[in-house]
């Protein structure tokens, strides 16, 4: 694409060089630069693009786009300052890429829980009323039915622009993606076209990036305060933060609750172990999801098929034959049939108690509640000790154990977390370093009809330990460790 096409949408502040020549590449990573390449100087919570500018010229890049030009500058390349290259990446992507995001229906899903449920649920729902569908979310990347590897909740600019120009050129109708806090901050939405937006909930997270709640807030509302007039904008009346998110938004309101009244109404008539019975907006639907968190996810999704023009009938009929999604409440029998394991994704405290009151709902006679729970290095430290709490006060034992340590040692994490243990409980506390240990530990514990909870991980294929990414399955130790007990 010529140069000064792609650039056209900017607000520049100074340009140097010609503008006249094709860009073959849209590059942030100088260790990706080849002959041809814009360079964006952007600046990340590990590095400053800034530094590498003289390093892409070298590697062949024409062109650069940064907040601060350099002293030095060649002249065979042309430099373009902008007040925020984040978003003039954001940008120069989607206009890189053909504005992809227009050639499709793109509803973003944003909130500290449900973001993946939802937006597989949505995905699944379109593909059953019919649709060609596109999937970005934690746990996977869909073009139709075919799988890609998922990195990051939302990815880089250039990638989710890229991906959603496949998207679009493999004829999906539809697209639906979860938008984290750091996408929305880091601007990696920028320039996008959405159709909808969704917000499940808001909790403490993440406030090892974001510092404080107020600016972890914020940063999910970046994501409504950016919606077109023409999109709608989708929040749970029962979370008292769903009003703010749309204060500012362009975007037509609408709410969905199982408590206030709202534009789409449920509430549940029966939770069990073998699914919801719920009433929508005046009609009886059965869900193979369980427990109340999954009443919200599967509103949520049905509100957003009506607002994007879906029959009510097909649409909840569709939505009663769906499954969760990897991770989420995923459950693993014992040999017998007797134990049950579940793998869950809960990561916030918030999440950790709405699936442990979920299984206390759920449980049979004296059935006791095994749960085995960490906590992510270089993380939001705050949470560890609420996780903690929260594990004892709803399971009869804990073992507190390693999740992704990364550059951290499991033992002080697990300090940390033990901080929150109540007096009452610390009879019921062990601390299992190894993950895998601390499974087969809980499995060793277990009796007939007691329930183990892994949570933390959910969905992932490994652990992070001094920045080595192990092969690790929550659920298949769990199934193989189960399956070892008489």
């Amino acid at each position: 694409m010529e140069l000064k096409k792609l650039i056209k949408p900017l607000e520049i502040t100074a340009l140097e060089g010609s503008t006249s020549q094709t860009v073959e590449r849209l590059d942030f990573d100088s260790r990706k630069v080849g002959p041809g390449s814009l360079f964006v100087a952007v600046r990340g919570t590990q590095a400053d693009g800034h530094q590498f500018i003289e390093k892409a010229v070298g590697q062949g890049a024409t062109a650069v786009v940064a907040e601060e030009l350099p002293a030095q500058r060649h002249p065979a390349v042309t430099y373009i300052q902008v007040a925020d290259s984040a978003t003039a990446l954001g940008l120069m992507a989607n206009r890189f890429f053909g504005e992809p995001s227009k050639a499709l229906k793109l509803v973003g899903v944003t909130g500290t829980n449900g973001k993946t449920t939802t937006a597989t649920l949505l995905h699944s729902l379109f593909t059953a009323l019919g649709y060609k569908a596109g999937l970005l979310s934690t746990v996977r990347n869909l073009i139709g039915s075919r799988p890609l590897e998922a990195a990051y909740t939302t990815p880089d600019a250039v990638s989710v622009n890229g991906l959603l120009r496949e998207m679009a050129d493999a004829g999906c109708d539809y697209a639906f993606m979860e938008v984290s806090s750091h996408a929305a901050h880091q601007r990696r939405i920028a320039g996008l076209h959405f159709a909808g937006g969704i917000f499940t909930n808001i909790s403490h997270d993440h406030l090892d990036y974001h510092k404080t709640f107020k600016a972890y807030i914020d940063a999910k509302k970046m994501f409504f305060d950016i919606l077109p007039k023409t999109a709608f904008a989708l929040v749970n009346a029962d979370d008292k933060r769903g009003g703010v998110m749309v204060q500012n938004t362009r975007a037509r309101k609408y709410t969905y609750s199982l408590r206030s009244m709202a534009g789409f109404k449920a509430r549940i008539l029966e939770n069990s172990i073998s699914g919801l019975h719920l009433e929508v907006d005046g009609i009886e639907v059965y869900s193979r999801l369980i427990g109340e968190f999954n009443a919200y996810n599967l509103l949520a999704a049905y509100g957003a098929a009506i607002l994007l023009g879906q029959d009510k009938m097909e649409t909840l009929t569709a939505l009663s034959r769906l499954g969760a999604a990897e991770g989420r409440f995923d459950y693993v029998s014992g040999a017998r049939g007797k134990r049950t394991g579940i793998v869950d994704y809960a990561h916030t405290p918030d999440a950790l108690e709405k699936v442990l009151s979920t299984i206390h709902q759920l449980r049979q006679g004296n059935s006791r509640i095994i749960t085995v729970v960490g906590c992510g290095g270089d993380r939001d430290k705050a949470k560890r000790p609420k996780m903690a709490k929260v594990a004892c006060d709803y399971s009869n034992q804990v073992i507190l154990t390693s999740d992704n340590p990364r550059s951290e040692e499991p033992e002080a994490i697990i300090a940390d977390m033990e901080a929150g243990v109540p007096p009452y409980a610390s009879g019921k506390v062990l601390a299992v370093t190894n993950r895998r240990e601390a499974i087969r530990t809980a499995c060793r514990l277990a009796q007939d009809e007691d329930i183990i909870l892994v949570a933390g991980k959910g969905h992932e294929k490994y652990q992070e330990i001094k920045g080595v990414r192990h092969p690790f399955d929550d659920k298949a130790v769990l199934a193989e460790a189960l399956a070892e007990q008489p």
